[in-house]
């Protein structure tokens, strides 16, 4: 029997990185021995590394966000000579070396993460003791659960069978512990939905009321060391930057997701209420839409509302190439779209006010014959160009992961009430900068046809658009060149994998 790819390809080293400065840009050594656990600053150092694994190209960093799953949602034009891998992925061929070497790519990288965080949950039990301050012990201990639950569930996203009105079943492995001697369980898609929702609970508890985000703002937590005054200071910076890691709010974010995704709508909404409810440190709202400001200020991806957001340093280094952005002509390397699919996406939207269509996508590039190919430009800033500044670390350098306005998304879909619905969506409008008078939707049937589009606008190249249509089991996608079958939502794992599935 062959071992889970997970145990053959996961180098048996560590990555750690800094506790002080945990934003540092490269990992400071590797480890190979558990006794870096017998100290606080190497279970930090180890759930940093967590994160600089998660930023990497092969999944959050380009693949699971930008590019790869951006395709399999029929987003990007390409084509099969500048990019071979999103044209057969487009096409849904699962079954070519492109695609297969893909999928490997990312299931290998999602699973490392996996291990990572497993090894710091076990190490918990045996060397936890070292962590003498107990809002420390919970932030090491919920971000890891969390963490783990969150690569299991988009390994369910995108592997799993449908969550509804599905035939085909699907078994997938979840990963507890880190050992080259046996294999992880496989669990059915019920049993498999339940440990993720158990590590997400973990992740709920150890952060509850421990979380320094319910002693301090976003603002102080992520503006503490850039600050010259002394009134921000922290007893521990590994408290800080609470945007970048999974915060209380943000694994709430995510069970609200989780839950959506599930069909188990009255939780995704009562949660999704609760953040966009919530009130901070300062008793302001703890997180509020940032749309306006933040594409005034130029911050595209929106990061001042982000409830989790990777800090990316390398992004200059390669968003050019791959989205074309800062470019001057088109070439078939890069993912782009057509001006007629930017109308289509925008056509019942005013263009003329809509910070959206007018802020996050360029207008400039162009083919040798003179034909415009939108560009996003949600990760670009000054091509090359790297930095230390404070605002280039926490608005610029960064790929969100959750967002504030995917709850107003979630409540407004799994509401009851269509009148709270056409309040939230004229509020969450207003972070477009428009303004609009009256009702938008005369029935709940029409709010959840909107939501669809919306997500694509709203989160092009941030990797949600693919798990949208799964989840609804919708027949056909929008720029898709022929109807969706249920086998074209459930790649299959990786052929190094042991799959009970055959």
């Amino acid at each position: 029997m062959k071992r889970i790819l997970l145990y053959t390809l996961i180098v048996t080293s560590v990555v750690f990185t800094s506790c002080n400065k945990w934003l540092d840009v490269k990992p400071a050594g590797q480890v190979t021995t558990p006794d870096l656990f017998s100290t606080y600053g190497g279970f930090c150092s180890a759930l940093n590394g967590c994160y600089f694994k998660l930023k990497a190209r092969d999944i959050y960093g380009e693949q699971l966000t930008m590019s790869y799953i951006e395709s399999l949602a029929q987003l990007w034009r390409a084509d099969s000579y500048g990019r071979p891998v999103d044209y057969e992925l487009k096409q849904f061929k699962y079954d070519s070396d492109n695609t297969r070497a893909a999928f490997k790519s990312i299931y290998a990288g999602l699973y490392n993460v996996i291990a990572q965080a497993n090894m710091i949950i076990n190490a918990l039990d045996t060397y936890g003791d070292v962590i003498k301050d107990p809002v420390s012990r919970a932030i090491i201990e919920g971000e890891a659960y969390a963490i783990r639950a969150f690569c299991h569930f988009d390994i369910l996203r995108l592997f799993g069978q449908l969550p509804q009105g599905g035939t085909i079943s699907v078994s997938l492995p979840y990963a507890e512990n880190v050992s080259h001697e046996s294999l992880p369980s496989y669990y059915s898609y019920e049993d498999y939905v339940a440990k993720i929702e158990s590590d997400l609970n973990k992740a709920e508890s150890a952060l509850k009321d421990k979380d320094p985000i319910f002693k301090y703002t976003y603002f102080y937590l992520e503006a503490f060391e850039a600050s010259a005054s002394d009134d921000i200071v922290l007893d521990d910076d590994f408290h800080g930057y609470r945007q970048h890691k999974f915060n209380y709010w943000a694994i709430r974010a995510l069970q609200a997701r989780f839950y959506l995704y599930i069909g188990k709508k009255e939780k995704a909404y009562t949660i999704a209420r609760e953040i966009i409810n919530a009130k901070g440190a300062d008793g302001n709202p703890v997180i509020s839409l940032s749309g306006v400001a933040d594409l005034n200020a130029g911050y595209i991806a929106c990061p001042t509302e982000s409830l989790m957001m990777l800090h990316v340093y390398d992004l200059v280094t390669y968003t050019p190439s791959l989205l074309a952005s800062g470019s001057i002509q088109s070439t078939s390397s890069h993912l782009v779209i057509t001006q007629a699919q930017l109308n289509q996406m925008f056509e019942t939207q005013n263009i003329a006010a809509n910070n959206r269509y007018r802020s996050v996508w360029g207008k400039t590039l162009t083919d040798p014959m003179g034909t415009i190919y939108p560009t996003l430009m949600k990760y670009y800033h000054q091509t090359g160009v790297y930095t230390t500044n404070y605002l280039d670390f926490n608005k610029k350098q960064v790929v969100p992961l959750l967002r504030l306005s995917e709850m107003y998304l979630i409540a407004i879909e799994t509401t009851n009430d269509l009148n709270e619905a056409n309040t939230l969506w004229n509020t969450y409008k207003l972070s477009h900068n428009l303004l609009l008078s009256g009702n938008t939707f005369n029935s709940l049937d029409g709010v959840r046809a909107e939501i669809v589009n919306e997500y694509r606008r709203e989160f092009f190249g941030e990797g949600q658009m693919f798990y949208t249509y799964k989840r609804l089991n919708s027949p056909a996608m929008l720029w898709g060149s022929a109807p969706i079958v249920e086998e074209n939502y459930i790649p299959a794992l990786p052929m190094t994998e042991f799959n009970p599935n055959k």
